[in-house]
C-alpha cells in the first residue's frame, strides 16, 4: 500500500508520515498493525467531535437512505441545508444573518472576496503578513506569505499586506480598500492572537472608509476557543464571516456568512454571482447540523477553555518556551524547528500524533477534538513530555 501511495497518489511534501489507516474512534487512530495512536492534531481542526461520532454517522447513513446529490447548490429547498443555514445564523451576530455554504474552507474565502467587491464596488484586498486562507489561487493572494506564493505568480492584483497587531498600519486601509481580511488567531504564523483591541480598531477604520471586514474562522470557529465564533473573545463583529474545518465534523464544508441585504447581490446583476455544483452537499449538511448541535448541547465550547487549562498545567518542560493560542487551539514552541521535527517524529513513534504549523518551524500543533478526555489530555501531555526526554537525552 505504502508504495503504490507514493506512486500513484500526488504528494504534497517530500516526506510524508504515510501512517497506514485501518480505523479510527474517539480520539484515537489505529493503524494496520492495530497500533493505536492518541489523536491531538483532529485532521488539522478538523474532527471537532473526534473520529466515527455516532451522532454525526448516524446523520449521514439517514441523509444517504433520503437523498444525495439532486440540484446545483441554491435551487432545489433541502433540508440539510436549511437546517445548518438556521443554525448558523442562530448562534451569530443579528447582522450575520445569511449563509452560503461551501465545499471547502478555501473557496469559502474566494466567495468572500468576490462579495466585498460586489459590496463596495472596489477591488483593493488588505490583508495580513505571515496570513493563511487557504491554497487556491484567490486564497493564495491574500496569503502573505512569499516563499509559498512567489512559484505560482502572478496571482490576483490589488493586494495589500499589513503587519498584524501593528496598530500603526491600520491607516493603510482607506477608501480604495474593499475588505480587510484577516485570520481572528493567525493560524500557520504560530497561532498568535490579536492584542490591545486590534481586530476592534481594524473594523472601527474600516467602517470609517466604508470596506468589510472579513474574519476567517476556519480555524477559531465552532466552538474551539471557548466562544462558538473566535471573534467572541475579542469583542468585534465583522461584515463577513469565513468557516469551515471544524463545522463539518471530519466532513469537507465551508460557509461565508453576511448580511442577507449583501448576500442577495450575488444572485442578480449578474444573476448566478457564485454558484457551485456540489456545495451544501446534502449528506455533508447533515452531518454539519449533527456536529454543531452535538457541540452546542454538550457545552463542549466552554470546555475547550477548562481542557485548555489542564493542556498548560501538564505540558510544562523547560525545552517548551510558551504556550500560543487558545481554548484547544494552541502551539507549544519549542528552540527550533529541528527540535520540533525530532518531537514530532517520535512522538508518532511514541503513539501520539503530532502536526506542525505551516510558516512556524518551532511549534508543536495541539488541536485535539473537542469531545477529548480529560484523561486523554493527561496521557498525550505525559507522552510529549517523555519525548522531550528522549530527544534530548535527559
Amino acid at each position: 500500500m505504502k508504495s503504490d501511495f507514493l506512486k500513484y497518489q500526488a504528494q504534497t511534501s517530500p516526506h510524508p508520515f504515510a501512517l497506514e489507516i485501518s480505523h479510527a474512534k474517539g480520539s484515537y487512530i489505529y493503524d494496520i498493525k492495530g497500533k493505536k495512536y492518541l489523536d491531538f492534531v483532529a485532521g488539522v481542526s478538523a474532527n471537532s467531535l473526534g473520529h466515527n461520532h455516532p451522532k454525526v454517522t448516524k446523520a449521514i447513513k439517514e441523509q444517504l437512505d433520503a437523498y444525495t446529490h439532486v440540484m446545483v447548490y441554491g435551487e432545489f429547498i433541502q433540508k440539510p441545508q436549511v437546517d445548518i443555514c438556521k443554525l448558523l445564523v442562530f448562534n451569530s451576530p443579528k447582522n450575520l444573518n445569511s449563509v452560503y455554504l461551501t465545499n471547502s474552507g478555501t473557496e469559502a474565502t474566494e466567495a468572500a472576496l468576490k462579495l466585498a467587491k460586489r459590496v463596495t464596488e472596489r477591488f483593493e484586498i488588505i490583508a495580513a503578513k505571515n496570513s493563511y486562507h487557504g491554497n487556491t489561487q484567490g486564497s493564495m493572494s491574500v496569503s502573505g506569505v512569499e516563499k509559498q506564493n512567489q512559484v505560482f505568480r502572478p496571482l490576483i492584483p490589488g493586494i495589500k499586506f499589513i503587519e498584524y497587531n501593528n496598530q500603526l498600519e491600520i491607516n493603510k486601509i482607506t477608501t480604495k480598500t474593499a475588505a480587510v481580511i484577516l485570520e481572528t488567531i493567525q493560524g500557520g504564523a504560530g497561532f498568535i492572537e490579536p492584542k490591545n483591541g486590534y481586530l476592534a480598531k481594524v473594523k472601527e477604520r474600516c467602517k470609517e472608509v466604508g470596506a468589510l471586514l472579513i474574519l476567517d474562522e476556519i480555524q477559531t470557529g465552532i466552538g474551539r476557543t471557548g466562544t462558538f465564533w473566535g471573534f467572541e473573545n475579542y469583542k468585534v463583529i465583522p461584515d463577513i464571516i469565513i468557516t469551515g474545518k471544524g463545522l463539518g465534523g471530519g466532513m469537507p464544508i465551508g460557509a461565508f456568512i453576511a448580511s442577507y441585504e449583501y448576500m442577495s447581490l450575488l444572485k442578480d446583476n449578474p444573476k448566478l454571482g457564485h454558484i457551485s455544483t456540489f456545495a451544501g452537499h446534502p449528506v455533508i449538511a447533515a452531518a454539519a447540523n449533527a456536529t454543531v448541535k452535538e457541540i452546542l448541547s454538550k457545552n463542549l465550547v466552554s470546555e475547550s477553555l477548562r481542557k485548555e487549562k489542564i493542556i498548560r498545567k501538564h505540558l510544562q518542560h523547560k525545552a517548551i518556551q510558551e504556550i500560543r493560542g487558545r481554548g484547544l487551539m494552541l502551539a507549544a514552541i519549542v528552540e527550533t524547528p529541528e527540535l520540533a521535527a525530532k518531537i514530532v517524529h517520535k512522538c508518532l513513534d511514541n503513539g501520539l500524533i503530532l502536526f506542525f504549523l505551516l510558516f512556524e518551524g518551532k511549534a508543536l500543533r495541539i488541536t485535539p477534538p473537542l469531545t477529548i478526555s480529560d484523561d486523554d489530555i493527561i496521557v498525550g501531555c505525559k507522552i510529549i513530555l517523555d519525548t522531550i526526554d528522549e530527544v534530548l537525552d535527559f
